[in-house]
């Protein structure tokens, strides 16, 4: 299950009016936004990554000689998720399991998602069929997803490294970067769970006991993507800022972590890739981006061990729930996916729009 993304230029600005339902944003502004797509010709990056995706999952399946289907939906552009589960239930298939494209807790992250799943139910019910939608836990702590995170941060250090000679802990830091989310929707996170930033700092440490002592650099999270209202307050600070205020305090390099996302979408491509690369340039830094786990054979196969999971749970068999040292498994229907989770729902002009 996924955000959705436009495959031509004639697609963007329908795709935008998707994601922006009810929000009364004029056309001229969504034409502005998809000036990021235009930009990759229109067509966003998350597509092909997802198709990668379920082709790494299917060879996994196969390879633990799992033959249960696997399909994608997407929540703003096709393949829509409605569609593809009426799909499966007219052939008989009316059970679904879904792993969502995003590791942590949020509304937008993991409950939004859910709320997907309970309009596809509705929806197919009023046309007579009957489904169920469950879904894995959320996985910023499973050691799949951890330990991909890991070793391509050592090689993105070893690439940094080759740029400045050596890593200096006065000149250089890591930046751990994720999306930004509005305050209030923080705060709902952390109700039912850690919360979202929480999450993420947890990973970041995990992640920097790894390093070595020749790998060792200050570290820090940062955010990107906000968008809405300027009034409203979202997690900071942003990627761009903090740059320019570590070049003021004597820093000439950085090596920014994507935690936050699972592939390089529109937010890693335009945000990451492309506006933090020239504000790094502007700056004179070094700079390198760590590559997202994408299809790496670790978080794959983290993401088949997290379904034979859940579905050891719905049978009522006990099971492990493996995690990172010290971390808590956020087990659905243990409070982290009940029904008070990240339930602080916001005016929808200020929801962040990711990943697409």
């Amino acid at each position: 299950m996924s955000f959705g993304g436009p495959e031509a230029p004639e697609e963007v600005v329908p795709f935008l009016k998707n994601v922006t339902a009810g929000r009364g944003i004029p056309e001229e502004r969504l034409e502005e936004v998809g000036e990021h797509y235009y930009g990759f010709g229109g067509k966003s990056p998350i597509n092909d990554q997802n198709k990668a995706l379920l082709q790494a999952l299917r060879e996994e399946l196969e390879r633990r000689g799992i033959d249960t289907p696997l399909i994608w939906g997407n929540r703003n552009w096709e393949p829509y998720l409605t569609d593809e589960v009426r799909a499966e239930a007219e052939a008989g298939r009316t059970r679904f399991l879904s792993i969502d494209t995003s590791a942590y807790s949020s509304y937008s992250s993991c409950r939004q998602y859910r709320e997907d799943f309970a309009k596809t139910i509705q929806e197919l019910s009023a046309e007579g069929t009957t489904v169920t939608i469950d879904k894995i836990r959320q996985f910023y702590n499973h050691p799949g997803y951890a330990q991909a995170c890991a070793l391509l941060l050592k090689e993105g250090l070893v690439d940094f490294a080759k740029q400045v000679g050596a890593l200096d802990a006065g000149k250089h830091r890591i930046l751990f970067v994720t999306h930004s989310i509005p305050n209030v929707m923080q705060d709902a996170s952390a109700v039912a769970t850690s919360g979202y930033q929480a999450q993420h700092e947890e990973l970041m440490a995990h992640l920097l006991e790894g390093l070595s002592e020749s790998e060792a650099l200050p570290a820090e999270l940062v955010y990107c993507s906000r968008s809405g209202s300027p009034e409203v307050p979202w997690l900071e600070p942003d990627v761009n800022d903090r740059m320019r205020e570590l070049s003021e305090d004597g820093v000439t390099g950085v090596v920014l972590v994507p935690i936050g996302f699972i592939s390089d979408h529109m937010e890693v491509a335009f945000d990451l890739d492309t506006e933090a690369k020239e504000t790094a340039a502007e700056l004179d830094f070094a700079f390198t981006r760590v590559a997202t786990v994408g299809t790496h054979p670790l978080f794959v196969s983290g993401l088949v061990v997290l379904v034979e999971e859940r579905i050891a749970q719905l049978r009522g068999e006990q099971t492990a729930a493996p995690v990172i040292a010290g971390s808590t498994a956020l087990t659905p229907g243990s409070g982290a996916c009940s029904i008070e989770c990240c339930r602080g729902r916001i005016e929808r002009a200020t929801e962040p729009n990711w990943p697409a």
